[in-house]
Order: structure tokens, then C-alpha cells, then sequence
């Protein structure tokens, strides 16, 4: 399955609003995602409680999954940005 290794961009890590946005686009793409910090084992991108379980912080490295190109790029690109700039 592809993979892409991102940093987490948001201050404050993947906490709260981060995890709500990222766990919303991967449902709306319909196709199975995970993350998972180096080393770590892989959580369902779908559900922002266990993206929260990752404990992963600003500047982690995350690896992000799935058979979806397109879907690879656009959730890597969301946990590389800062998703708690209003």
C-alpha cells in the first residue's frame, strides 16, 4: 500500500480540530487511511479519537496510508499544514 512520511504542521499537534479535519476528509473519500507515527502502529484516519491516541506533536513524523494516490496527497497535505491558523 503507498505511503508518504509527513510532519505535522498544527501547533498544537494532531489534537482536537486537526484530528476532526483530517478524520472529515478521509470520510469523504471513502477509502481506508491510516497514520501512524515511525515505529508506531497504524490508527484509522477516520475517526479523530484514535488520530488523537497517536500523541503526535509539531514536527512528528507521520506516515500516512492508502491505496489512493490522490487521497495519499491530500491527507499528507492536511497533516503537514497548520489546521489550527484561523
Amino acid at each position: 500500500m503507498p505511503s508518504q512520511t509527513v510532519t505535522v504542521g498544527s501547533r498544537v499537534g494532531l489534537h482536537a480540530r486537526p484530528a476532526a479535519l483530517i478524520a472529515e476528509a478521509v470520510g469523504k473519500a471513502g477509502v481506508p487511511v491510516t497514520l501512524a507515527t515511525e515505529g508506531g502502529n497504524p490508527v484509522d484516519a477516520g475517526s479523530p479519537l484514535m488520530i488523537m491516541t497517536l500523541g503526535a506533536k509539531q514536527g512528528t513524523s507521520v506516515v500516512v496510508t492508502t491505496d489512493d494516490p490522490a487521497v495519499l496527497d491530500q491527507i499528507a497535505g492536511l497533516v503537514a499544514q497548520d489546521l489550527d491558523a484561523e
